[in-house]
Parts: structure tokens; sequence; C-alpha cells
């Protein structure tokens, strides 16, 4: 019984080509864009998180200053190296703890020239942002300690600077300062934020305050917790701390804020995790009107095709039989949609994934659920014609012409 109506189905369908095509075509559509749509969605989240990670694990920012609508940080207090020390004295489980100062200068070589950060730090910078160095070394204690201009690039500045010499041993002009490069960073590339990484130089931070910035100030510290600590934990350690040495009214707000990067990953994750499922939402809208569509050209068909069913219900097909025959060809048309729409949505994530860089992960409940849904609407948007054709009158039927 279900093979001569699955054949009886596919005859019809086939019978009406062009039409049964463009009945399917918006579940096609449905189904793609949704699979298309959470496949990048997903890519675009794993690749997020990747770049957040680059900037270092088990990692605190501490800026002067509250962030926020509303709240001003340009009259806080900038931080001071004893502030560092402090950190370093006093707080446990942390396996690094770096001032940062920057600024955007001029780099000059010979005849080139470009605008990059510079950044005034130490040692721990590295240990802390999870950045080793290509070639080179790091920075000597006493170059930290005498402010001896010495430089540390990135790749970017490398390439446009120096092409396919070697950089280390030469010096460069930053600003009005001769600096001599000792060591090369490894690439980070381009973040998911339009920010060139590698674009930067890096020098020692007593040298940076005293030859570029003209002050002791420390715009921000990095505080990286040791592998296995609760972040919180130390989160919690370092605003007690910074809280009693910048003297903050009880009660009041701090002029401080510390942020933990896991905290901003999951943001951002489930920031973009959301975004995917408003845009799988607004596609899957798409599969009700390819239903639609399916329940009007069934319809036409059942109108079409009165005479044949008159037929059948007088030489005693049940009405059951009559109804499940129309609901197969609509089931049929809904499911030849979603293996066209799985294939053409697969295709052209693949293709949207390879221009935006970011990696092919496809969700398979997403795949079965999409088609799962195309199946659905087949019945659901199949049945009242089906019902209209078994409930037809065999006489009046047989009248029609």
């Amino acid at each position: 019984m279900l093979f001569e109506t699955l054949k009886l189905a596919l005859r019809s369908i086939r019978r009406n080509a062009l039409r049964s095509f463009l009945t399917i075509l918006g579940i096609v559509i449905g189904v793609g864009a949704v699979i298309a749509m959470v496949t990048i969605g997903n890519g675009t989240t794993a690749r997020v998180t990747a770049d957040l990670a680059k900037l270092g694990t088990n990692l605190l920012f501490v800026s002067p200053g509250q962030f926020g609508p509303g709240r001003a940080s340009a009259e806080a207090r900038p931080f001071k190296m004893r502030d560092i020390e402090a950190i370093r004295s006093q707080v446990g489980r942390v396996r690094a703890v770096a001032p940062l100062a920057q600024q955007s200068v001029t780099l000059v070589y010979g005849t080139e020239n470009r605008i990059s950060t510079v950044s005034g730090t130490d040692n721990d910078y590295f240990v802390a942002m999870d950045w080793p160095l290509a070639s080179g070394r790091m920075f000597l204690d006493g170059e930290v300690r005498s402010g001896r201009a010495a430089c540390i690039v990135g790749t970017t500045v490398r390439d446009e600077l120096f092409g396919r010499e070697d950089p280390l041993g030469r010096s460069i002009r930053v600003k009005n300062v001769a600096c001599e490069i000792v060591g090369v960073l490894e690439s980070k590339g381009q973040s998911r934020f339009g920010t060139d990484q590698d674009d930067i130089v890096v020098m020692p931070l007593r040298a940076f305050q005293r030859r570029l910035a003209g002050n002791t100030d420390v715009a921000r510290i990095l505080v990286s917790a040791e592998e296995g600590v609760d972040t919180a934990k130390v989160q919690a350690d370092l605003e007690r701390l910074l809280r009693e040495r910048r003297a903050s009214a009880a009660g009041g707000e701090d002029d401080f804020t510390v942020r933990d990067m896991k905290q901003v990953v999951e943001t951002m994750a489930g920031t973009t995790a959301m975004l995917t499922n408003l845009l799988g939402a607004v596609a899957a809208v798409s599969l009700l009107v390819g239903g639609i569509g399916i329940m009007n050209i069934m319809l036409v068909s059942v109108t079409e095709r009165t005479r044949e069913i008159g037929i059948r219900l007088a030489i005693g097909a049940l009405e059951r039989q009559v109804l499940f025959q129309f609901l197969v060809e609509a089931v049929v048309l809904s499911l030849f949609g979603g293996i066209v729409g799985i294939l053409l949505g697969l295709g052209l994530a693949g293709m949207a994934v390879r221009a935006l860089e970011v990696p092919f992960l496809v969700d398979p409940a997403v795949v079965v659920v999409a088609f799962g849904f195309s199946a659905l609407v087949g019945v659901i948007f199949g049945y009242f014609p089906a019902r209209r054709a078994a409930r037809l009158d065999p006489i009046e039927a047989l009248r029609r012409e």
C-alpha cells in the first residue's frame, strides 16, 4: 500500500515537474538559509573565541577609571610602578604582572617609515600575553632597570621596514629615539576586530616613560593567573588591594576596573551565538512560506484531479486511502525540498566561511532539525488539501469536468 502510494505521488510530481520545483523552492530556500546561517555563525563564534584566547590565558586587565554609560575615566589617576610591585608581592597565585603604557608614533628605518603602536612594558608582558619570540631575545634586566632603548618588533613592522633583511641588531628611529632591535615576536595575525596585532613595537617601560611619554604613568596592568587557578579569586584579591591603595571611599565607586578575559570571551561568544540563533529564526520563516506554497499547489492539484478522485472513491477506495495519497505527495515534496536545501545550505556555508576565513563547523542537530521541520511542514500544510480530497462526494466528483 505504502509503496503504491509513493509511486503515485512520484508520478504526479514528475507529471508537473516545473510546478513541483516552484512549490518546493520555499522549502529549499528556508532549509538552506537556516543551515548556512547557523554554520557561518558557529564558525564566527569559534573564530572570535580563538582570537580572544590569543590575548592570553587566565588574563585580567586592570585599567584606571570605570567604563560604561555615564561613567567617565578621564579623571582617574593612572597607575604607578609601585602599584605593580604591590600586586606582585601581595596577590598570590599569579604567574605574571605586566605594566603597560602605549602610544602611536612614527617609526623610521632608512627611507621607510610607518605609524605603529609602541608599548612600554617588561618581560612579564610576553608571559601574560602568551606571546613568544620568533627570533632574538627578551629584554635584559639591565635594559629594563636603566631604560635603555631596546626594541622587540612584530612581524608587520619587520616586513614593512626591513623586507627580507634580518632586523636583529639594527636600529630604528622611534619618534626621535634610536632603538636597537633585539627580538622579533611570533605572528598573531589579524584580529576579528580589524586590528593587526603584529603592527607593534615593544620597549622597556622606563625607556618609554623617559624618552616618549615624559611621565611615569602606567595606563594598564596585565595580570596572568597561574594555570588551574580561579581567576575570580585573583580578581577579588586585586580589587581589594587596589581599593586599599587608591583609598576608595567605603561603599563608593572604585576608580579602577578589573576585567576577566574569560568573561569577555563568554560575553562575545554569547552575543554571536544569540545573533546566530536570531538569523536562523528569521531564515526559518521562509519554511512557513514554503509550507503555504505547498498547501496552495495541493489545493490546485485536488481541483484538477477531482474526477480521478471521484473514480477512485466510486470503485471502492476508502477516504483514508485518498487522504493518505495526497498527504504522502505533500510530504515527498517537502522532503525533497529539505534534501536539496541541506545541500544548498552546506554549499553556501562552505563558500562563505572560506571568504570570511572562519572554521567550517556544521551542527548535525541543526541539519536534522531543519530536515525534520521540512517534513513536518509537508504534513501540516498537506493535511487540509488531502482531507478536502478525501471528503469529496463521488457523485459530484464524477459529474465535474
